[in-house]
């Protein structure tokens, strides 16, 4: 790529550019890994109500070290930080938020995603787990679906004509935001909408074994000033 980043670099960046889609009263689960760093990146001018599937409503920043509750984690077993007025429920009530299309935003991270909107997350077949989480309602449930995640893995494609991996939803997946671009998904497939700086269309489509439509408004994608 024209311009290289360090891991930790790219990880904030797309972090960031996630927390740009998100509106003002907006209910956002947040899913482990990089999509819990959202929490860091939105905007202090709008109130954002941040929702943990095992049941929470206001998480605030990650914790740094000396901050840690043991008591207080999201649901994938991350320390997390709450707001003054955030909302403790027991699990069948947050999944009837989940499922009853109350929240607005998910964000997720991805194994594989294709051009028919398809996603996988939860399995890679052989590897132990402790079970899909979540996802499966939240991908259905949520108003709109991000994956948040690196355009590849050890080098290998992670946006496919096709996923190879168990399925953990079917068409939900809205828009992809990667270090290298914004791509939304809709009837022409994998839409390129926006393109990280110093990077050109054909280094964006050699990471992408899915056909990329180049949208005839493309423009470069907003990130951190200080990176």
């Amino acid at each position: 790529m024209s311009i290289k980043r360090e891991r930790q670099q790219i990880r904030r960046m797309i972090a960031w550019r996630v927390a740009q889609e998100l509106n003002d009263g907006d209910v956002v689960n947040l899913g482990i890994g990089l999509p819990s760093l959202v929490a860091n990146e939105t905007n202090s001018d709008i109130e954002i109500l941040l929702q943990s599937e095992n049941g929470l409503v206001g998480i605030g920043e990650m914790p740094d070290e000396d901050h840690i509750d043991p008591d207080l984690v999201n649901a994938g077993g991350q320390p997390i930080t709450a707001t003054t007025d955030a909302c403790y429920f027991n699990s069948a009530d947050s999944f009837t938020i989940i499922r009853g299309g109350h929240v607005d935003v998910t964000v997720l991270g991805a194994l594989q995603v294709d051009q028919q909107g398809n996603l996988a997350n939860w399995i890679i077949p052989g590897k132990m787990v402790p079970g899909m989480g979540g996802a499966m309602d939240l991908v259905v449930g949520a108003k709109k679906v991000i994956v948040a995640m690196e355009h590849t893995v050890k080098g290998k494609p992670k946006l496919l004509k096709h996923c190879s991996l168990p399925l953990t939803a079917a068409n939900q997946v809205n828009q992809i935001i990667t270090e290298l671009g914004v791509i939304e998904l809709n009837d022409k497939g994998m839409e390129l909408k926006e393109i990280a700086p110093g990077v050109t269309v054909e280094e964006v489509q050699a990471a992408t074994e899915a056909t990329l439509h180049i949208s005839p408004n493309l423009i470069e994608m907003p990130i951190p000033s200080d990176l």
